[in-house]
């Protein structure tokens, strides 16, 4: 039980949640997704299947946080029927989290590496081959990417060593509102860069032209996918949290909030990218290039660029970190219950196993660039196919059934437990769509993200 462990405030909740749904998802895959998907009506397909996919995902796996009062292994055991194996799954939930730490702290370590890059003046002068050079010698450079990754994990479970209210909350409180200041004051620049109507039209404005263009099976497909996604529900990252949460609140509520933050940054960060883009006349459909190779470029060509380019890594550092540092507190809170540790101990077993856990991604890169596992991937596109395309959508399908069916929880006392507080409810008018209709939209993601 964790009853000496909870948020000191409802905004303290909400911040930690949205934080760990906000990462370099928001920032990086959303704005080229965008992009690449026809801009406006990409944005409007992504914010209706968040309403009917994101939102009721994530108040089951808060849920049987809440319900159970316990982590993923323990949180099931609680609350599954006698003699059922439900909690198994709950194991699959923290090797996902592992696995997902194991390649996500070192790109966490890119961007702060090219914070310090920018704010130390590195790319000052450079431009075209010289900037995408920048990139090359980090990615050539082992000791380097050590280094940033090493300081993104000792950091995080520093941060997680204090507990919740005094370590969590208050850290994770200080730099999600330092985010949001950061990330609106981006936005403003970059609407006001010579050229930036042309890049917010592109952007929000829908067009039908640009969605034959990309077809509009591809843009619905990807719209419902980043809203599936966004959230990192499947592994209990957010089922934690749940379990520290106040009754004070309906999860239908406390959901819609942590979306509403969750995608304010995503559609900012497009306010940010796609000026800038169209006023430097770069090609915003550039995919995951677009963060470390064409936006440096960007940055390096406008008016203190440098002051710019350091602001939006330190952006991109905080809204990974947050993610980093919420995920190891699952990691840790499932070693206290499962295997009887004290929180210190728990902090420095998994600060060094993922130090260890974290190199062959950072090394696949320089050292070990010839390795290619799943269908010749290297080693991060390999990890991140396991939990994106693998964990993420089975286990947000187990934490539906599990909600929703006889066999599991059932559906009455996940709504129970969702009504619970004031705010927004669930009505049992939704089982059906529930049962049946949302289970099969997660299978559909899942095979897609198979085939």
């Amino acid at each position: 039980m964790k009853s000496n462990n909870s948020f000191a405030s409802r905004i303290g909740f909400i911040l930690v949640s949205a934080g760990c749904a906000i990462g370099i998802g928001n920032v990086w895959k959303f704005p080229y997704l965008a992009g690449q998907n026809g801009g406006g009506f990409f944005v409007l397909m992504y914010l209706f299947f968040l309403v009917v996919l994101g939102i009721p995902v994530l108040t089951m796996e808060l849920a049987v946080g809440r319900g159970s009062r316990r982590s993923a292994v323990e949180g099931y055991r609680y609350l599954e029927p006698a003699g059922s194996k439900w909690h198994v799954h709950g194991w699959f939930c923290i090797a996902g989290c592992y696995l997902l730490m194991m390649y996500y702290t070192t790109v966490s370590g890119w961007m702060l590496s090219y914070f310090v890059k920018f704010a130390s003046g590195t790319f000052e002068g450079l431009s075209g081959d010289a900037v995408d050079g920048v990139f090359g010698a980090m990615m050539a450079n082992p000791l380097e990417m050590t280094i940033a990754m090493a300081v993104t994990v000792t950091a995080g479970f520093a941060v997680c060593s204090l507990g919740i209210r005094r370590g969590i909350e208050k850290i994770t409180t200080v730099m999600m509102t330092a985010l949001l200041v950061l990330i609106v004051v981006l936005a403003v620049h970059s609407m006001l860069l010579p050229g930036a109507a042309e890049g917010l039209k592109f952007y929000l404005l829908p067009s039908i032209a640009r969605v034959r263009e990309a077809g509009l099976g591809s843009v619905i497909s990807a719209a419902m996918n980043q809203a599936f996604f966004t959230l990192s529900l499947g592994v209990a990252s957010m089922e934690i949290f749940g379990s520290y949460m106040s009754d004070d609140f309906t999860l239908p509520s406390e959901s819609v909030r942590i979306c509403a933050l969750d995608t304010f940054v995503a559609i900012v960060s497009g306010l940010i990218i796609f000026p800038a883009c169209f006023s430097f006349h770069v090609d915003p459909g550039k995919g995951p290039a677009l963060i470390f190779l064409t936006l440096p470029k960007v940055f390096s060509s406008m008016a203190s660029g440098r002051l710019w380019g350091s602001f939006f890594f330190l952006f991109m550092t905080f809204a990974s970190f947050s993610t980093v540092i919420t995920v190891f507190e699952n990691l840790i809170a499932t070693s206290i219950e499962n295997f009887g540790w004290d929180r210190k101990k728990a902090v420095m077993i998994n600060c060094l196993f993922m130090l260890v856990a974290s190199m062959p991604c950072l090394l696949g890169y320089n050292l070990l660039s010839d390795v290619h596992l799943i269908g010749g991937r290297d080693i991060l596109d390999s990890e991140d196919f396991i939990v994106s395309n693998l964990l993420l959508p089975s286990g947000t399908l187990m934490y539906a059934l599990f909600c929703t069916t006889r066999y599991g929880w059932g559906f009455d006392s996940y709504l129970a437990e969702c009504n619970k507080g004031e705010g927004i409810r669930f009505g049992g008018i939704l089982k059906p769509y529930f049962q049946f209709v949302l289970p099969l939209l997660i299978i559909f993601i899942f095979i897609q993200g198979l085939l």
